[in-house]
């Protein structure tokens, strides 16, 4: 067995623990990081994302004439959220979070070299349950991937050989509990078999969420989306998030909290080169595609339309298909036109100009849309079948649907009654889904990249396309209960000496930050400033303003 011993052990090489090394190593502590995954993954899932965060009255925003504070966004999170005092940490790590997000989070890495795109995304505002009253999704220039690559390239510069160690492959399976305090863990080397043990005078979980574990997601899934989860999920999540050491923090009396708040995503394909099980691609759906249910019929009486309350487009797709005992997947109808303006895919492998800082291939896409991007999901995608005409576009379908029978009939008056609304105008029509997509075009942002009315099933806006999107996994919004020092807590909500939890494993904060919704851009800064209030608490006792 490998013994070692450091100042801080850090379980997990995410962003999280990238942020908490980085502040330790600069107070002079030594680190050991111990990373499940290989070395070229170092960044774990925030360096596959698409890099958005959520700031609040930064430059950015002033500069665009936005006018935002504190206080509009803590109303706005509790809100979209549910959240209330009685829910006691995790509303004050919301509020702490939105009071402090900008000059610990976004002045934080600004100083390190990370930039933004100049145009806010406006995302998640709302149905019934009110969201982002204001645009506060910041893109990172160079998506996660700079994002994540620009911190580990920060944490190795300011480490010594002696202060900072990462071993890699290293399945941590338990913690060590010593006299009523966490000393070390103990755990499996993945490739080579041997147990190690490491001993530290404090342990950091920054170990990810419980998104990538199948039989947790089923274990657990809300009831506000149904008696039973759909019969395929996809994953979104990086495939070491099963939930490992938030079992290893239960097993020593910590408190792990909300496993049933999870920020999932409507509209996924199956990756065309998995990586992992049930890999999937979290596409950002097209505003103005038709969401239709397993059988072709569009969901209603109230239509579906992506970027105001994902939570309520899961919960729809759910509901629809139990009263109609048909799978839990759908349906996005759309041509070709509406793709080439409005198809992504969220992450840093499809965005290419974003990710390769090309401003030239940014333009060119926002001008003449993702050709190419367009062209290789239909080439290689599993779940997208193209038509000339809606009767051959449902009987594709159909190939594709197994047993269960597309309406195409029902189907083509649907996209009919869609495209006579559409030719109405938007001050005439009497379609939710095309209100709203003209209350999307005041914005800049997203005016660039939604379609100025248009209309199905025409054929210079051909070919016609049909997507099968199934619901995917992304990122868990419970987790390892900390207090506001990051300290993990006992069931009897008293601190375990020796053991903090930041990121996602923590739920970003106090077990359940967000609540039962996310605003979105709140994950890679909430595992920024969780680790950071963490590294603050080990070095100082406290995570006070002050003191990080």
């Amino acid at each position: 067995m490998t013994e070692q011993k450091a100042d801080v052990l850090i379980i997990g090489g995410g962003i999280a623990g990238i942020v908490a090394a980085q502040e330790l190593l600069e107070a002079g502590k030594s680190v050991t990081i111990l990373d499940r995954d290989a070395a070229e993954n170092l960044g774990g899932l925030a360096r596959e994302s698409f890099g958005g965060m959520f700031f609040v009255d930064t430059p950015d925003q002033r500069k665009s004439g936005i006018a935002d504070s504190p206080e509009i966004a803590f109303r706005d999170w509790c809100s979209f959220g549910e959240l209330t005092p009685d829910d006691g940490l995790s509303y004050d790590w919301a509020q702490r979070y939105v009071e402090r997000t900008t000059p610990d989070v976004y002045d934080w890495v600004k100083k390190r070299g990370i930039g933004f795109l100049p145009v806010m995304n406006w995302v998640e505002r709302g149905f019934d349950t009110p969201g982002n009253s204001l645009p506060r999704f910041h893109m990172v220039w160079g998506t996660g991937q700079e994002l994540t690559d620009q911190l580990a390239r920060h944490m190795q510069k300011i480490a010594t050989q002696e202060s900072l160690s990462i071993r890699y492959d290293a399945r941590v399976e338990e913690l060590v509990f010593t006299n009523g305090r966490v000393t070390g863990c103990r755990g499996v080397d993945e490739k080579t078999g041997e147990a190690f043990e490491y001993a530290a005078d404090a342990v950091v979980v920054a170990a990810g969420g419980l998104n990538g574990n199948d039989k947790i997601i089923r274990d657990n899934w809300h009831p506000d989306w149904g008696t039973s989860p759909p019969e395929k999920i996809l994953c979104g999540s990086h495939k070491f998030a099963d939930g490992l050491m938030h079992d290893a923090t239960e097993a020593i009396g910590g408190s792990v909290i909300n496993r049933q708040n999870n920020w999932n995503y409507a509209a996924g394909i199956s990756h065309p080169r998995p990586r992992k099980p049930r890999h999937g691609l979290s596409l950002v759906p097209c505003k103005t595609a038709l969401w239709m249910d397993a059988t072709g019929r569009r969901i209603g009486p109230r239509p579906l339309i992506a970027g105001f309350d994902t939570r309520e487009v899961i919960k729809r797709i759910c509901e629809v298909a139990e009263q109609k005992n048909i799978p839990k997947y759908s349906w996005q109808i759309l041509n070709r036109k509406i793709m080439l303006k409005e198809f992504a895919i969220s992450g840093a492998e499809s965005n290419r100009a974003i990710r390769d800082k090309s401003k030239f291939g940014l333009l060119k896409n926002l001008i003449f849309g993702n050709s190419e991007l367009v062209d290789a999901t239909i080439r290689d995608s599993e779940d997208i079948v193209t038509a000339s005409s809606v009767s051959e576009l449902a009987g594709k379908m159909s190939g594709l649907n197994g047993d269960t029978p597309i309406d195409s009939d029902g189907m083509a008056a649907d996209i009919a009654a869609y495209d006579a609304q559409m030719r109405l105008g938007p001050d005439q029509t009497t379609d939710d889904q095309i209100k709203r997509i003209a209350e999307l075009r005041k914005y800049k942002a997203d005016k660039l990249r939604t379609c100025k009315f248009q209309s199905i099933d025409e054929r210079r806006a051909g070919p016609l396309v049909a997507i099968r999107t199934y619901i995917i996994s992304r990122k868990s919004l419970g987790g390892i209960e900390t207090d506001l020092d990051s300290r993990v807590l006992d069931t009897n909500g008293n601190p375990i000496d020796g053991l903090f939890a930041a990121g996602e494993a923590a739920g970003f904060g106090g077990g359940g930050v967000h609540g039962i919704r996310a605003l979105e851009g709140t994950f890679l800064g909430g595992c920024v400033f969780s680790a950071r209030m963490a590294a603050a608490t080990i070095i100082h006792g406290t995570s006070r303003p002050g003191a990080v």
